[in-house]
């Protein structure tokens, strides 16, 4: 092998990984009625989805229920094994079946086919054997493009197949998200925890507000501004006229613009931002986060009808784990 030769690892990967792109490819374009059949039966369901299956599409099942559950759609994976040794009894009437099985012919699936057709639930089939008994069982046959698996030597252990099945169960949950109109803030709900929890977050959670608020009225004189910009601590302070309505901003950058020897005799209405950026207490902390980024500033405040009701520094990110 000459030094500008490909190690034979990166052929085996670079290999692999064109293969599953030409399986995801190929299962694309074979989409058609029977995926908008599954997503309605999915989505329509009164109960929940039971993903079923063994060996790696057993696995992938579960990966396929738990985003599922996770993006709005209840779902819980039953073993196909276990379902004949008394897991059945996990699945009522009101649930839909998705069952995998590559070659279709699983025997542990057997049981739980007949299930679903003595007590009439629905049953969708993700498989390749569009012959199979399970997708001639099947409601709603899903049926995968047999393409090669990336397995060297023609041992065919799953690898294409598995990611079409896995590449198949996300399309399912996507598209059902999108029916439902399930948005950020319930995904919230589901995602309360880590990074992602915290991105989630409304603006309102985390934000300073009441008497943490620095505030003050457009005539005030700034050697009277600065002492409420210290005690505070925030590194700026919002300026409201009479009727509380937030009109200018005051921050560090503008002191040191306006520093002169007449600077602490000038009233605030003389210095201030005219007309601040601001944000609505429902702002994403991540979207909040994008737009101080964006706009090259540390802190915002938060408004409800022009008045303010909290401000968000920088370092709140931070302190929440959204950075």
């Amino acid at each position: 092998m000459t030094t500008n030769d490909p190690h034979p690892h990166l052929t085996t990967a670079r290999k692999t990984l064109e293969l599953e792109v030409r399986g995801i490819e190929a299962l694309a374009t074979s989409l058609g009625d029977e995926f908008i059949n599954a997503v309605e039966a999915m989505g329509s369901a009164t109960g929940r989805v039971i993903v079923s299956g063994i060996g790696k599409s057993g696995h992938i099942g579960k990966k396929i229920a738990a985003t599922l559950a996770s993006t709005g759609t209840p779902a819980s994976f039953v073993h196909a094994g276990e379902a004949s040794h008394g897991d059945l009894g996990m699945i009522t009437k009101d649930d839909v079946v998705l069952a995998l099985s590559w070659s279709g012919e699983t025997a542990e699936l057997r049981d739980l086919i007949s299930y679903t057709k003595r007590f009439s639930i629905q049953l969708i089939s993700m498989t390749s054997g569009s012959d199979s008994a399970l997708a001639e069982a099947a409601d709603i046959p899903l049926l995968l493009p047999k393409m090669e698996e990336a397995c060297p030597n023609g041992l065919k252990a799953p690898t294409t197949s598995t990611t079409m099945q896995l590449a198949l169960g996300d399309a399912l949950a996507t598209a059902l998200l999108a029916r439902s109109g399930f948005d950020a803030s319930n995904f919230k709900d589901f995602h309360p925890g880590g990074k992602l929890g915290a991105m989630l977050t409304h603006i309102s959670d985390i934000m300073h507000q009441g008497s943490e608020l620095p505030l003050t009225g457009p005539d005030t004189l700034m050697s009277d501004a600065l002492v409420i910009m210290t005690r505070k601590g925030l590194g700026c302070i919002g300026v409201v006229d009479p009727q509380g309505d937030l009109i200018g901003l005051i921050t560090d950058g503008d002191l040191r613009r306006h520093m002169g020897g007449d600077l602490l005799a000038r009233p605030v209405s003389d210095i201030m931002t005219p007309d601040p950026k601001v944000l609505t207490p429902m702002t994403l902390a991540s979207e909040a986060l994008n737009f101080l980024n964006d706009s090259k500033i540390t802190s915002i405040f938060i408004v409800e009808n022009n008045k303010p009701v909290g401000l968000v520094h920088v370092h709140d990110f931070l302190r929440a784990g959204v950075i």
